[in-house]
């Protein structure tokens, strides 16, 4: 157990702040450094339309940082409203229980399963991966199609209508075993896929960028049973979406969608698909750019998202059970070498996550996370290069990740 883990929450956020300023001048070192040996015009980070590398990634992170120091010290004093606020009252803060870690001592490390899939695949980009029912990953591909700089214009409307839906099947079952193909599907439906879920009854989610729209198909139907949004049409209304990445289903039936691109925000709906509640929302101190994956934590009513852009992992309170908390402050785990995160998957009270392309001084790696004490636990996974998704078997027996830039699925076992 750390003192991170004894402190008063206010007293936290002070260690904290001083903390950021010694990364920050780290940063800047290393940046220096970088300079003098020759710049980084030397590197070169795989690209993708889909993984478009933020400018200024420096000036990005330092803001990032005094954004969460501000965050911290705007809930240590009440929210600022009246009675002085701020860092000047972090010491009055109530002290915090502290955090249970013996869960922590030895968190499964992925190992990857070698020579799978047993048999060569010739898939598009592969966006996303979840599980069946019997314990099969399943893929979400472009086909032929890829997303360039040509995709969309400046209004984020789709340019390529006109060539019509992808040909070829985008949904794959493969065989756990060996990685056989066992089903395809999907063939001129989709026009840009993005994510993929199947939830406890078998029903498979599914987000289209191009067409702004998620999708929920009953098993064995090639027709949607719920529809949100409006197709080809983005925008930021109730009933609108825009570019949306992800979806995450409760055991409860709720259904949260992160929308996404443009939008930068959370939309849950109740099991008919009806919208109740929009997250980031007031009196929420949340701001999130580029929400890419998601994760349900349902023990500890978290939901938990890739925040690519602000290079961090937030768990808000998912208001499963009670409305109670809502709006409160979420967990949030950024740390130097997170980078932008693309994907996350819960592990019992664990979140596993995937970083892409950020910085030179920054590996592409797996990353293991604990939401409750706000940190990452342990780093793994072999030499990446763009992954995009991540999933588990239920049971705990097998974690897959897809790359978007090779075209690949990964297989892990998991070992203490």
């Amino acid at each position: 157990m750390t003192s991170k883990d004894v402190l008063p929450r206010g007293r936290r956020m002070i260690t904290r702040t001083v903390g950021v300023s010694r990364v920050i001048i780290a940063l800047a070192v290393l940046a220096l450094v970088v300079m003098l040996a020759g710049g980084t015009d030397s590197y070169t980070v795989p690209r993708d339309n889909d993984i478009l590398l933020a400018d200024g990634f420096f000036k990005r992170m330092r803001d990032l940082f005094a954004e969460r120091a501000y965050e911290d010290a705007f809930s240590a004093g009440g929210g600022g409203g009246g009675g002085g606020g701020g860092m000047e009252m972090a010491d009055e803060a109530v002290p915090q229980a502290p955090v249970d870690t013996s869960h922590l001592d030895s968190p499964p490390k992925p190992k990857v399963v070698e020579g799978w899939p047993k048999v060569e695949h010739s898939f598009g980009q592969v966006t996303a991966v979840t599980i069946d029912l019997q314990g099969n990953p399943v893929i979400f591909h472009r086909g032929s199609r890829t997303w360039t700089a040509e995709s969309f214009n400046e209004s984020n409307h789709y340019q390529q209508i006109a060539e019509g839906p992808i040909v070829e099947t985008t949904i794959v079952t493969l065989a756990a075993a060996d990685g056989a193909v066992l089903e395809e599907r999907g063939a001129g439906i989709f026009y840009m896929p993005h994510g993929l879920t199947i939830d406890r009854g078998g029903n498979m989610w599914l987000t289209d960028v191009a067409l702004h729209q998620a999708f929920k198909f009953m098993p064995g139907r090639d027709y949607p049973s719920i529809t949100l949004g409006h197709r080809f049409e983005p925008g930021s209304s109730r009933s609108h979406l825009c570019k949306p990445t992800a979806v995450a289903v409760a055991s409860t039936g709720e259904i949260f969608v992160a929308d996404g691109y443009c939008n930068s925000r959370l939309l849950k709906y109740n099991a008919a698909g009806r919208l109740i509640r929009t997250i980031p929302q007031p009196p929420e101190f949340l701001s999130l750019q580029v929400p890419h994956g998601l994760t349900l934590l349902e023990h500890l009513d978290m939901v938990c998202v890739a925040d690519r852009e602000n290079m961090r992992v937030v768990c808000p309170r998912a208001g499963l059970q009670t409305s109670n908390g809502e709006g409160t402050q979420a967990a949030t785990i950024q740390e130097p070498d997170l980078g932008r995160v693309f994907a996350v998957a819960a592990y019992g009270d664990l979140v596993y996550a995937v970083n892409g392309p950020t910085s030179p001084m920054i590996p592409v790696r797996g990353f293991t996370i604990d939401p409750r004490s706000e940190t990452i636990i342990d780093h793994w996974g072999p030499q990446f290069e763009n992954p995009h998704a991540i999933t588990f078997c239920p049971n705990g027996s097998a974690m897959y990740v897809t790359e978007i830039g090779p075209n690949r699925v990964w297989k892990f076992s998991l070992a203490n």
